[in-house]
């Protein structure tokens, strides 16, 4: 299974549907799929990148390559009659306005419940072994810390044993491909998203400390995939993937994807922004694809300018959130080995952490406005958009008092909305 979980996530993003590896199919780069996205032949992009050939791959570029030039060629005939279309399984559920938000909710467990996959080479899918919970609609496989909230309401539901499920499928993937993709499909493969690993493992800790040993390896490997490169960086501003030299030598983290191209299920999209940037396209590729792994996608959080899309710049920037989240993984480690009786790595990750802190309350803390910003490390400046990623080292713990009713204040006077917080105070469009 591990072979074939690895071949799925990084060979199928670049051969969709080949039997035979060693004449793979750059499907995402193709001129059919290009075709497909920019004519729209599906209203939604993510479609197409979720069809399964019918046949080898191969066979159905040939048959394209003829037909193409035919006049009565119908493109959305031809995707139609080789490709199967995804399946989105309706569950005809209704919801019960008699019933309380908990028995709502645990109402919703079967309908979004999927069994183990399935192996399938001509699809994107990568198939995990153990049960688990998806978002629903077009969302058909599991998303990385969207899992994270859900896992909360299936603890306070007592749905136990689906939890920690999860857990595994995950620990299987990091295992399988080393790190944990933005989702369980090929074309997810360039990035991860906010690395909430650690806390899904908290949550098993609770009721039993034993799973930060369990899962020890799982974290180390996650945190070497978000500190990847660090050994390459020399001098202040150098980056590498996930990682930025600050210029006190610090080491803070970014997001990154590291596949350059419009994300095969937003690919018209993506072209759009390119277009109408007048960038670099390879460049606001990769600010999109960052964005998207960083779960705010998308937020004028990233953007140079308020709310203007073509301004991105995600990789230039030092989230508060995902560093807090690294923060809470080193501090996770640290306790790992502190069970097994390990006082030199349970020192050093505890060391790993506190540097981090310090680098967090330095960089990323205003204290004018008593509130903490992302930090452009390019520019050598705070970002001025404020958002709600500042709760995130009160989450960990990483502040004093002093500190967190700073934060408080600003939430309560400048974010607190009937209905609840909102995300940043701007008024975008934007998700």
């Amino acid at each position: 299974m591990r072979h074939k979980i690895f071949t799925s996530a990084l060979v199928v993003i670049y051969c969709l549907g080949c039997a035979d590896r060693g004449a793979s199919v750059d499907f995402y780069s193709s001129e059919l799929f290009k075709q497909v996205q920019e004519q729209a032949v599906f209203p939604d992009s993510k479609t197409f990148t979720d069809c399964v050939p019918k046949r080898d791959l191969r066979e159905i570029m040939h048959d394209y390559t003829e037909l193409k030039v035919r006049s009565d060629f119908n493109l959305k005939e031809f995707v139609l009659n080789n490709f199967e279309l995804p399946l989105r399984p309706q569950s005809n559920f209704h919801a019960d306005t008699t019933l309380s938000m908990e028995e709502h909710i645990h109402a919703l467990w079967p309908v979004l419940t999927r069994r183990p996959d399935d192996y399938n080479e001509r699809s994107s899918l990568m198939a995990l072994p153990l049960p688990y919970i998806v978002p629903g609609g077009r969302f058909s496989e599991v998303y990385y810390w969207d899992s994270y909230f859900t896992m909360l309401g299936l603890v306070a539901d007592g749905q136990f044993s689906v939890q920690e499920n999860m857990v595994r499928n995950f620990a299987h993937l990091i295992d399988s491909i080393g790190f944990i993709p933005n989702g369980n499909r090929a074309y997810y493969t360039g990035r991860s998203q906010p690395p909430f690993f650690s806390l899904m493992v908290d949550l098993l800790a609770a009721r039993d400390s034993m799973a930060l040993v369990q899962y020890q390896d799982a974290l180390l490997k996650e945190y070497s995939f978000w500190m990847n490169g660090t050994d390459k960086l020399q001098k202040s501003g150098d980056s590498f993937e996930h990682v930025v030299m600050l210029p006190d030598g610090s080491i803070l983290n970014r997001y990154y994807d590291r596949i350059p191209e419009p994300r095969p299920e937003a690919y018209k999209e993506d072209v759009e922004i390119a277009k109408k940037s007048g960038r670099e396209p390879k460049e606001i590729y990769t600010d999109l694809r960052a964005a998207a792994e960083s779960g705010w996608d998308f937020s004028s959080r990233w953007c140079a300018e308020d709310g203007e899309l073509e301004s991105i710049q995600t990789t230039k920037i030092i989230p508060v959130d995902l560093n807090s989240l690294l923060y809470n993984l080193e501090q996770s480690i640290a306790l790992s080995w502190k069970l097994q009786k390990n006082s030199q790595e349970a020192q050093r990750y505890h060391q790993l952490a506190a540097s981090r802190q310090a680098a967090i309350l330095k960089y990323c803390w205003n204290k004018d406005q008593g509130f903490f910003f992302d930090y452009n490390f390019a520019a050598g400046k705070l970002m001025s958009v404020k958002s709600l990623a500042a709760t995130y080292p009160l989450f960990f713990n990483l502040v004093n008092a002093e500190i967190a009713a700073a934060v408080g204040g600003v939430l309560e006077k400048e974010f607190l909305q009937p209905g609840g917080l909102v995300t940043t105070l701007q008024t975008t469009g934007q998700q």
